[in-house]
């Protein structure tokens, strides 16, 4: 009896170390702004105020964005990154060679990062972004929220315990592995993907949930119901996409530092503009 009392002990001491390192390992993850264009707009939350996004702010979950008319904006979710305007040389970007980008220059993300293209009149909520280091392997929980508008998205191969939704008005959308995008109506088209398609579960006028699959050349519109061979002009567009997501750009930040330096008079120990010298 004692040994089964030491045994069980011991597997409840480990399954409690076991879960507090594990709680100690989870890490909020953040959506990070890289490219910016046109009116975009953030807030921290449901009923906050919203301020003007610029490249290189980090959106904790729980954050909204919102495009305006002409805005169009990229996100990495994932860990916090190194942004290159941070580093005095830039070691991992160079110059644009997309003239449709002059003035930005590039780099090409990691591996564990993804990242989604909000397009104009779209409005995401992160609702959760969470991260697991394990050892050796990493689990993310991704929980997106498409309230309004579409967006791009380019997901990397998950590990098996990982999970990445898009909430829509009505339905939600599951992928691991997958580059394709969704509209807040449901339309979705697959690119390419690694785990097997898009998972559409849409809630029908009638109350029930019909559930699609979405495989790699496809698309499908809810009203209809059948996904369809993806048209060439949309592949097309779909391409400019996720190359450009592949290879993210950053918006070149310019400074100067001011070196003016102010003149001591020799007899009165102030200086020019009346301030005295030190």
């Amino acid at each position: 009896m004692k040994i089964s009392k030491t045994v069980l002990a011991a597997v409840f001491c480990a399954g409690i170390a076991f879960a507090a390192a594990a709680q100690n390992a989870t890490k909020q993850g953040f959506a990070t702004a890289v490219r910016v264009q046109g009116d975009v707009t953030y807030s921290l939350g449901k009923g906050q105020p919203e301020h003007p996004l610029v490249a290189g702010k980090y959106l904790p979950p729980g954050s909204i964005v919102f495009t305006k008319d002409n805005g169009v904006c990229d996100l990495i979710l994932g860990k916090a990154i190194d942004l290159p305007q941070a580093k005095w040389s830039p070691e991992r970007i160079s110059l644009s060679h997309d003239a449709t980008v002059r003035g930005y220059v590039t780099y090409k993300p990691s591996a564990d990062q993804n990242a989604i293209r909000l397009t104009p009149h779209t409005t995401l909520a992160i609702d959760k972004l969470t991260i697991l280091d394990t050892g050796s392997d990493a689990v993310s929980d991704t929980e997106l929220d498409l309230q309004k508008g579409k967006i791009y998205a380019s997901v990397r191969k998950l590990s098996g315990a990982s999970q990445y939704i898009v909430k829509l008005p009505k339905g939600v959308a599951g992928v691991r592995g997958t580059l394709f995008s969704i509209s807040a109506e449901g339309e979705t088209a697959c690119y390419e993907s690694t785990g097997g398609g898009v998972i559409l579960a849409v809630t029908l006028p009638n109350g029930s949930t019909q559930t699609y699959l979405v495989t790699p050349g496809e698309v499908l519109n809810p009203e209809t119901g059948q996904p369809v061979n993806i048209a060439p002009d949309l592949n097309r567009a779909l391409n400019m996409v996720f190359d450009a997501l592949r290879t993210t750009h950053f918006q070149e930040i310019s400074f100067e530092v001011d070196t003016t330096t102010g003149r001591i008079s020799p007899t009165s120990g102030f200086r020019d503009d009346g301030n005295q010298g030190e």
